[in-house]
């Protein structure tokens, strides 16, 4: 059975006809005076699911968050939380936690007294509170930091107190406003994978913001990417990155190479398409590719391959003169300016530590690759 990438749980409710989504927005508006942020967006998140939303600044997917909290109200539409309906419902009714970038830690208390903060507001009793905060300290690894100040903490042991914090009350939903963009690179890597451990063992449900594409990729069971206050397209992030629907989509996710042509044939699930540059192009024909249709071809540096000999296929090659050339360790990456002036990427594994006679600037080279590594997009 092919599945498009990688899954790192058998988790799909979204799958299933039957099941009821926990988070509804419902033909959903949101306006700031003219500037329409959210535009009648509907959209349904599942029971212990990992859902980000991902798009560049301005697309509206952090007032989305913020209508989720009741920190906005929808100018119309409707949002719905485990069938229940928010409208008119404050943030401190709500069964929703929010953690934002800045973790907003209170400066005077030590990591006990911020994770214990919340649930002295609510009344709980001494003893629950303290059985609580140890059982957060263990579960984010901070036992031994227990009495430090937040100042004292370094930038991810900071953010393991604020989600501690934000876990703590468990609520049915955690919301997560670029919660890792203070960290570190390697840092940041490390915490998606605690992240995604202990949403795993709280069962929560996580909605996570963020306009970092491997982020989003890493931790995320389905993603939506939006665009101008809607959304583009949802899926698993195997669904997005090899199946887009859209060229906006190819291109904001990952690297992609996009040829331009128009659709000369249809036959046995196979689209001819000659493109603009100068070659025939071969692939899986997508439902209403026809021919006499212009269209897109898009495919992943990583599915090009790169050699110095032609390759016997007359379709899906094109050859180019090497402009670049990067060495990223486990990756080669190179340039190649084609006849017609557009630059393709092309991705090599490093799978040996030494290159014998490896390829170098301006060398002529060949690109090819098969007719199911790319998917062809009308849009």
């Amino acid at each position: 059975m092919k599945s498009l990438g990688n899954v790192r749980r058998s988790f799909t409710p979204w799958a299933d006809g039957s099941a009821k989504p926990y988070i509804a927005f419902e033909n959903v508006t949101k306006r700031f005076g003219d500037f329409t942020a959210v535009d009648n967006l509907t959209m349904h998140v599942y029971e212990r699911e990992f859902f980000s939303l991902l798009g560049p600044s301005g697309c509206g997917k952090t007032t989305l968050l913020r209508m989720l909290a009741g920190f906005e109200e929808p100018t119309s539409g409707d949002i719905f939380l485990d069938g229940q309906p928010l409208k008119g419902v404050p943030p401190h009714k709500r069964a929703v936690n929010m953690m934002f970038q800045s973790y907003a830690l209170f400066p005077h208390l030590n990591v006990a007294d911020n994770i214990a903060f919340g649930l002295r507001q609510e009344g709980m009793e001494k003893g629950a509170v303290a059985e609580r905060v140890d059982q957060m300290l263990k579960l984010v690894k901070l036992e031994q930091f227990a009495r430090r100040k937040p100042h004292q903490l370094s930038g991810g042991q900071r953010q393991r107190v604020a989600l501690a914090r934000s876990v703590a009350k468990r609520p049915k939903l955690l919301l997560l406003d670029e919660p890792l963009g203070a960290l570190d690179k390697k840092l940041r890597e490390e915490t998606q994978f605690e992240l995604m451990d202990l949403q795993e063992q709280l069962g929560l449900t996580f909605m996570i913001v963020t306009h970092d594409q491997e982020e989003a990729m890493t931790m995320s069971d389905r993603i939506a990417v939006m665009d101008a206050g809607t959304v583009v397209q949802t899926g698993t992030p195997g669904e997005i990155y090899e199946a887009p629907n859209t060229r906006y989509v190819a291109d904001f996710i990952g690297n992609v190479n996009m040829f331009e042509g128009r659709i000369t044939a249809v036959e046995n699930g196979l689209a001819e398409m000659e493109a603009s540059d100068g070659f025939g192009i071969r692939a899986v024909a997508q439902p209403g590719v026809d021919a006499g249709k212009h269209a897109w071809f898009a495919i992943r540096p990583e599915k090009v391959d790169v050699t110095r000999t032609k390759p016997e296929q007359d379709h899906n090659a094109v050859e180019g003169e090497v402009w670049d050339i990067a060495y990223l360790g486990g990756l080669t990456v190179f340039n190649v300016r084609l006849d017609s002036g557009a630059v393709i990427k092309a991705t090599v594994l490093n799978s040996e530590r030494a290159v014998e006679d490896p390829i170098g600037y301006e060398e002529r080279v060949w690109l090819s690759f098969d007719p199911d590594c790319g998917i062809l997009l009308e849009r």
